[in-house]
């Protein structure tokens, strides 16, 4: 007699033999006789999501070199091609940047943003073509992105102030990971809503810091069936369906009240009242909403998807290249030691760096750059899906086709870049033309055509300046006892472990970022005052004291 078990082991196993004969010896006939890409061979119903692990981009990166730079994949029942050569990214984004500027469905992000009515996820049409524009011209233009300088500014003296009193000790270390995440979600909570929501006695802030933290590991969940469709039922037993329904209705609440909350505070203003410099994101989204500004409704799902991009596109990559420029830096002391010759001569005696300095700091601009290169924000970019069916580089791509771009894997290919491997900024003096705008398909850290990122100028603005006043202000070294800064990626994340570095405020910080407030011959002390906070009062902190007779 079967028990029930068995008989449902054996049911499974049927199903599964039914399912291989189906996908894998009788093959689709719009692929029947066409010329593939080469592909890596693969096994029933997972076909290659095993040859993934734990770091796609390095796995993918090894496959290309035996396979070649444009291979076949079958992620479970999905078709996808990678691309992992500058020409091949070339044919994808520019030449037939149109047939290939959809994107896949992906399960996770549809339920959180109001069925991909963002900017990131939504396919490509219509609404995304209208919300795209809207975000170039009026949320991200250059001109919008100055408007926030103060912004970036007090943010920023804010993290030079958390540092100094975090390094205070002589032997103490500081998780500078966890303070330049708080400077890219303050920066942008301010930005987009108006305020920040780090502050533990702000009302909201702990449930936000929760949200967003959910958000971020959801979407970094391997999630099954999104390649394989029978097997979605998994997600309701392992309660990835419970938790991002929980954390949707979560996040939709907190933004719909973010909205109303500027609407109401709208009705009580006068149009005096209303100055274009004190709009955020969602006070410009409101009034294009309100005036009809584009050629199509811009309904509240819309505005909370856009503001949902601004975080879950902008905070994560943001922080990530920074924490990365720093740790680059740190492994390389005369590296280090350049820059901050650099920063702190353009700077000169001013109390502190100004924004119109980075145009006269190419050193810095050129750190940047290497940074982005050898730890492009989002190492894969975000996949893409084929329209219609193609030729690409003499192989036949079927519509519906995801398109993986190894951004990172490109960045270090050996027949574009010398020693790719190394940390150089100086190569971007020989290449100057090189540039991360999506015109050098070489280097596309932010992608390129029709889908490329539209918030690369407010990303750099925060990167550019925080980085400048970093070095400008502190010196930084290995904690005692460690010989090497571990450079690894943690798993399942484009982030490095916890950056906890030594930290020591600069004498010549010290000297230039400072008032000589005891003037009486009398006495046997300088007392050096920060005074980038305090301003022109006489009640800036107090950092420091130099004997008279020493140089200063």
């Amino acid at each position: 007699m079967i028990s029930f078990s068995n008989f449902l082991v054996l049911l499974v196993s049927l199903s599964l033999f039914i399912i291989f004969l189906f996908k894998w010896v009788f093959k689709p006939a719009s692929t029947a006789g066409k010329r593939l890409p080469p592909s890596p061979p693969n096994l029933p119903v997972i076909g290659n999501l095993h040859q993934l692990g734990l770091y796609p981009h390095r796995a993918l990166q090894a496959l290309s070199k035996r396979y070649g730079p444009l291979i076949m994949l079958h992620l479970g029942s999905v078709p996808a091609v990678v691309v992992s050569s500058a020409d091949t990214a070339r044919e994808i984004m520019k030449t037939q940047d149109l047939i290939f500027s959809n994107r896949p469905k992906v399960s996770i992000a549809d339920k959180i943003v109001y069925g991909s009515k963002d900017i990131a996820f939504a396919p490509y049409g219509e609404h995304w073509r209208q919300v795209r524009s809207i975000c170039v011209l009026h949320l991200l233009s250059n001109k919008r992105v100055q408007s926030f300088r103060y912004i970036r500014e007090e943010e920023t003296d804010l993290l030079i102030q958390k540092i100094r009193q975090s390094s205070s000790s002589s032997t103490s270390v500081t998780n500078l990971s966890d303070l330049l995440v708080s400077l890219t979600n303050d920066t942008i909570c301010r930005v987009a809503m108006g305020r920040k929501y780090s502050d533990g006695e702000a009302e909201g802030s702990t449930k936000f810091e929760l949200m967003l933290k959910e958000i971020m590991e959801l979407s970094a969940t391997f999630n099954a069936g999104d390649f394989i469709p029978w097997l979605k039922w998994m997600n309701k037993v392992n309660g990835l369906d419970a938790r991002v329904d929980k954390v949707a209705k979560s996040f939709d609440e907190f933004l719909s009240g973010v909205v109303e909350d500027h609407r109401n505070r709208k009705q009580g203003k006068t149009d005096r009242d209303d100055s274009s410099n004190d709009k955020d994101l969602v006070d410009l989204l409101l009034e294009i909403q309100r005036e009809n500004k584009s050629s199509f409704a811009l309904d509240d799902e819309a505005i909370k998807g856009v503001i949902f991009d601004m975080f879950g596109a902008g905070t994560d990559t943001t922080y990530t290249s920074l924490e990365w420029t720093v740790a680059e830096v740190l492994k390389h002391p005369e590296i280090m030691k350049k820059l901050q010759n650099e920063v702190r001569q353009v700077v000169g005696s001013k109390i502190e760096v100004e924004e119109e300095d980075l145009e006269k700091m190419p050193y810095l601009k050129a750190v940047m750059k290497e940074s982005l290169r050898l730890h492009p924000p989002i190492p894969m970019l975000v996949p893409r899906e084929s329209t219609q069916d193609s030729k690409v580089m003499g192989y036949h791509i079927a519509a519906g086709t995801q398109v993986i771009i190894n951004a990172w894997a490109i960045a270090r290919d050996p027949m574009q870049w010398e020693n790719p491997e190394e940390f150089n900024p100086e190569r971007f003096f020989k290449n100057s033309v090189v540039d991360f705008k999506g015109f050098n398909f070489e280097y596309i850290p932010f992608g390129a055509g029709r889908r490329g990122c539209p918030g690369i100028t407010f990303a750099m603005a925060v990167n550019e300046f925080a980085l400048a006043k970093l070095v400008r202000n502190f010196d930084f070294a290995l904690p005692i006892g460690v010989k090497e800064w571990d450079m690894t990626e943690a798993v399942g994340s484009t982030s490095l472990h916890p950056l906890v570095p030594k930290i020591e405020t600069s004498l010549p910080y010290l000297y230039h970022g400072a008032r000589i407030l005891c003037h009486d011959e009398g006495c046997p002390y300088w007392v050096i005052v920060h005074t980038s906070l305090g301003g022109a009062s006489q009640n800036g902190e107090i950092v420091g004291y130099l004997q008279r007779g020493s140089d200063g």
